[in-house]
């Protein structure tokens, strides 16, 4: 597969089957991942692997905010992800004060590239995975146990998919590009 037809055909998975995950093969996701771009290469992102089925139904059913589709989409999947960033970091002089006024934005932003490499690399290993951003971070770090400085950036449910969802429409280049 080309890059190109990856960006084109991954789709957000919501049914996986029971089919175990690889440890294997989700170390060679994240070492994919590890190659995504970050502020100054400070690399933030950090993976929690969660297999356990008592913490993976803890954390749907207590860190999701009561979003059943969320809930759901976790029991669904045999594995849940949960990307990590680093505090203080990305957007930062040393000192801790913002190199930019956009400040932390950046850490949200290595986030999203570190996601989606992480969600390209899973599909080219024919994995499925899902990116929620509604839940709990506070309940969910103390799940994880996190450190203080240690931010919830995103949960993703990986597995084989169960489904073959169709594209959602997508807009015209000249709705969301202008050329100067």
């Amino acid at each position: 597969m080309n890059m190109i037809d990856g960006i084109k055909e991954r789709r957000s998975i919501r049914k996986y089957k029971s089919d175990k995950v690889e440890k294997e093969i989700i170390e060679k996701i994240i070492d994919s991942a590890i190659y995504a771009p970050s502020w100054k290469n400070s690399q933030t992102a950090r993976y929690v692997v969660v297999t356990d089925k008592s913490v993976k139904d803890n954390i749907a059913e207590n860190g999701t905010l009561g979003f059943s589709k969320n809930k759901n989409n976790i029991n669904s999947a045999p594995v849940l992800v949960a990307l990590i960033t680093v505090d203080g970091i990305s957007g930062y002089n040393p000192d801790g004060t913002p190199t930019t006024d956009k400040g932390e934005h950046w850490q949200s932003f290595d986030a999203g590239i570190a996601c989606e490499a992480f969600c390209l690399s899973a599909y080219e290993y024919g994995l499925g995975t899902l990116i929620m951003g509604i839940y709990d971070e506070k309940k969910v770090a103390d799940i994880l146990g996190l450190k203080e400085n240690e931010k919830v950036s995103a949960l993703i449910a990986l597995g084989y998919s169960d489904e073959e969802p169709k594209a959602p429409k997508r807009k015209e280049i000249d709705e969301i590009a202008r050329f100067i």
